[in-house]
């Protein structure tokens, strides 16, 4: 039975009782159904702790925000607001000379950096054919846009691939093009670096080997 119901089979059943008796069961039935009384406040539980999301990064690590690229973790602090108490991190961008501040209950938008096999996997989409699309350049300028901003290192090398001409010609490249390419470049790289511990020279050669660029490189 509905508990409205019984409540109610229960109210008629009293109603032919004392009202001091009448008032002692209503209260007992009241409190038995989780219903406060008119002088009862009802209790309100206050968050002490900031829910944390299951991935905790340490000190020094290296993350991918994706609307910023790699950064590093450069502390890990605690405020208060309020009752709560709010953990966070600290993450410099260098390649932007930016510094985020990211609690760790909306970490949800990191990502640790790309595993060995990872860029392996990036390189082979860098030597791979780029895909000609023949819709109009401010719809592909968008697309490439959100996938450089996804944060998702696969199609960080295929908008790379995509935009890479083989060419020092400006001329062959207009300019949105390739600014394009190059912050997506420069995001790959700098995650190349972060993975593979060598110097951004060295990152950049394979990357332009993989792309077919050593001549322009040779030449330059």
């Amino acid at each position: 039975m509905p508990k409205k119901k019984k409540v109610k089979k229960v109210k008629k059943a009293l109603k032919n009782k004392s009202p001091k008796k009448v008032k002692q069961s209503l209260k007992l039935l009241d409190k038995k159904n989780n219903i406060p009384g008119p002088d009862e406040k009802p209790e309100i539980k206050k968050i002490k702790k900031q829910p944390t999301e299951k991935r905790i990064y340490n000190l020094k690590d290296f993350v991918v925000y994706p609307k910023h690229g790699v950064g590093q973790i450069m502390a890990v602090e605690k405020s208060k607001i309020g009752e709560i108490e709010i953990q966070f991190y600290k993450i410099l961008v260098e390649k932007e000379k930016l510094t985020l501040t990211v609690p760790i209950n909306q970490q949800s938008k990191l990502r640790p950096i790309a595993s060995i096999n990872q860029i392996n996997k990036c390189v082979s989409i860098l030597k791979t054919k780029p895909k000609i699309k023949r819709t109009m350049w401010s719809r592909r300028a968008q697309e490439y846009d959100q996938k450089i901003n996804s944060g998702k290192i696969y199609e960080l090398a295929e908008v790379v691939k995509d935009l890479n001409k083989n060419t020092d010609i400006i001329a062959d490249q207009s300019y949105s093009e390739r600014q394009l390419f190059e912050k997506a470049y420069e995001r790959l790289k700098s995650e190349f670096e972060a993975v593979l511990k060598i110097s951004p020279e060295e990152v950049q050669k394979k990357m332009d080997k993989a792309l077919g660029r050593t001549n322009i490189v040779e030449s330059a």
